[in-house]
């Protein structure tokens, strides 16, 4: 189970308002494109099933999925980039690429 984490300290944001899933992971994928191992990333969202397509998502890929970030006045969860993580489609981030 993920425990919230503190809103200091992301080394990137992506902000999903307005988005469904499916658009924000397709942001999300973009904006990680070869940023490093390590990253806290912190994604702003605005759908209702963010808290459950996100950890998803984190473990099809293989990132690290921390939770809600507290302090913060929107919805932001958090998540950290992994080594070994699992490609994804470009087109379609909810699948793992072909290798």
């Amino acid at each position: 189970m993920s425990r919230p984490t503190s809103a200091a300290g992301a080394d990137l944001t992506v902000d999903g308002t307005g988005l469904l899933c499916v658009t924000l992971l397709l942001r999300l994928r973009q904006a990680i494109d070869g940023a490093a191992p390590g990253t806290l990333v912190h994604v702003v969202a605005t759908d209702p099933a963010a808290p459950l397509d996100l950890p998803a998502w984190c473990h099809m890929t293989g990132h690290t999925y921390l939770g809600p970030v507290r302090g913060t006045d929107r919805a932001v969860y958090a998540l950290r980039l992994a080594a070994d993580a699992h490609p994804t489609r470009p087109d379609a981030p909810w699948r793992r690429a072909e290798r």
